[in-house]
């Protein structure tokens, strides 16, 4: 596992932003995990301005996001559908017929979930995971419990979570309380994972991911079983670690080609 702290939010996400155009770039046909959330929004920006000005080209790519709240259709405003269309989708040129947010409409959320994993193999796997951590060391809508190799399924919110998303809605009562997620071992299967963090809210979960044990309370921890993992966090939110960081990443091997 690679921690990387930067000096602030800006930092950090023009890093993760390279990290994933360079993906793009070597490989025009990858396949992109993407996050939902306030923290990925900095990276997100900067792919677009790197879209525009330097024209990386999105075209031939695919995307898989983590998850998506259940009951939820995708115009509704909070909706990670509607999140991302209008917060990356629709200012770069991937095509939308390559682009999977789950369904939190399906009829049988089961099968859909089966049908996720099955569809990401059929894309070959993810190339690059993007993800966020909750203050409770959640990744995705993994909450603390969920086993460490759990594939894409339904679960239920911890209170805290909702607690979390309440902002995002004009009252708690509307936050949804179950939600489609990618599991652990389906994140686990990324070629490379980049997990976000900054603000201090969550350092006592990024402390328990890095230098904690691996262990479910924690689902995070989970990513130091991953072989190309890189953390990175503004210096807030790395402030209870306890060992000390680098600001560069380290040369990283180079994604697999698809045949």
């Amino acid at each position: 596992m690679e921690v990387i702290v930067k000096k602030d939010y800006e930092q950090m996400s023009r890093l993760a932003a390279q990290m994933i155009a360079d993906v793009v770039r070597e490989n025009p046909r990858c396949v992109l995990g993407l996050a939902t959330g306030s923290t990925p929004l900095g990276t997100y920006k900067e792919l677009i301005r790197m879209h525009k000005k330097e024209g990386l080209d999105f075209s031939q790519a695919a995307s898989f996001n983590l998850d998506e709240y259940v009951g939820v259709k995708p115009t509704h405003k909070q909706s990670y559908w509607y999140f991302m269309y209008h917060n990356l989708f629709r200012h770069i040129n991937i095509p939308l017929e390559n682009v999977h947010v789950p369904d939190g409409t399906a009829a049988d959320v089961e099968a859909h979930c089966a049908w996720y994993d099955d569809e990401i193999e059929r894309w070959g796997g993810i190339d690059i995971q993007i993800l966020g951590i909750g203050g409770n060391g959640h990744i995705a809508f993994n909450e603390p419990g969920t086993a460490v190799f759990s594939r894409t399924n339904w679960v239920a919110l911890d209170k805290r979570t909702i607690e979390d998303n309440a902002r995002f809605f004009k009252r708690k009562s509307d936050v949804p309380r179950f939600a489609i997620t990618m599991g652990i071992g389906t994140i686990l299967e990324a070629r490379r994972v980049v997990l976000l963090a900054n603000k201090a809210s969550k350092a006592e979960a990024i402390a328990a991911t890095v230098e904690g044990p691996i262990t479910a309370i924690v689902p995070a921890s989970a990513l130091q079983l991953h072989p190309n993992c890189t953390i990175i966090t503004d210096r807030a939110a790395a402030g209870k670690l306890k060992r000390k960081y680098g600001s560069t990443p380290r040369k990283l091997p180079k994604v697999r080609k698809k045949k």
